[in-house]
């Protein structure tokens, strides 16, 4: 059985690989959008899509699918790659990032015919949506669990914290947050702007399970995300420490690269190192 679980790990690690190349793709070819969370998040978004979610990308509208709400709407490439990779549209369609008349927009736009559930841009707001859907799901005595995706940068709007204590009263334990601390905003690091620690223990002072674990640890991840579905009396909130620009050298834990596109040289330059590691995870599992 470990055997096995290493073997999922390693074939997750290496799709997360495939959609960071992709989302560089789509950056050079967008010409504008966000690197640095979108690297950062691939392993979570790939372990999600790949081993954690009960969906059906042939099905996009079936009911008894999980949710998945993005509230940091600005990493949607590594969210586009990762569902053009589950086979929810063809991945010649992520050229389209940002283009009129697109369906990837800066900023997804709800859409269950690509796997979007809701519209995200202003932060701090898809948690209260995905409330109101974990708590719809109660009254309706339904299975479907909520993932809610966030960033770190977002918890310094009054909302959220609004409603994780709505969530932690009413016990919404099919509710999973997963937040993205990679430690950086558009603005510069996050604990010079506004600090958010203890944030693990401000999370609990809610009423919140909370789990903090390494956000590319594919068998970390998956642990986490089955810890949250056997816990009965809490919402879930996992926090998912990241390298922002993971497995770019030159972008990885730089403010600068939070919203900065590659230019044609910067995107053969990341390609071509992760391209390079993705040919020594493979001859790794070889082995």
């Amino acid at each position: 059985m470990l055997g096995q679980n290493n073997m999922l790990a390693q074939e997750i690690s290496n799709l997360a690989i495939e959609i960071r190349e992709n989302l560089i793709k789509m950056l050079l070819e967008a010409g504008s959008g966000h690197p640095a969370g979108a690297l950062g998040m691939a392993d979570v978004l790939a372990t999600l899509y790949f081993d954690v979610l009960k969906h059906d990308p042939s099905n996009p509208t079936w009911e008894e699918r999980d949710r998945v709400v993005l509230s940091n709407g600005h990493i949607c490439p590594g969210f586009y790659a990762t569902l053009a990779e589950a086979g929810y549209f063809p991945k010649s369609e992520l050229m389209s990032l940002r283009k009129i008349d697109s369906r990837l927009q800066g900023h997804p736009h709800y859409n269950l015919e690509i796997g979007i559930e809701n519209t995200s841009g202003p932060l701090g707001q898809a948690l209260s949506q995905a409330i109101g859907m974990a708590t719809a799901f109660k009254l309706d005595q339904k299975p479907n669990r909520v993932y809610c995706l966030m960033s770190d940068g977002e918890q310094q709007e009054g909302q959220n914290w609004e409603a994780f204590m709505y969530a932690g009263d009413r016990r919404l334990n099919n509710l999973t947050v997963l937040i993205d601390r990679n430690n950086i905003q558009i603005s510069g690091y996050t604990e010079d702007v506004m600090p958010l620690q203890p944030f693990k223990h401000k999370l609990e002072a809610f009423r919140w399970n909370v789990l903090d674990i390494d956000g590319h640890n594919i068998e970390a991840i998956i642990d986490a995300c089955h810890q949250a579905q056997a816990i009965q009396e809490q919402p879930t909130a996992i926090i998912c420490n990241t390298i922002p620009g993971k497995d770019v050298d030159f972008m990885e834990n730089l403010p600068y690269w939070h919203g900065k596109p590659p230019s044609k040289k910067e995107a053969a330059e990341a390609i071509d190192e992760l391209e390079e590691l993705e040919e020594e995870n493979l001859a790794q599992s070889k082995i």
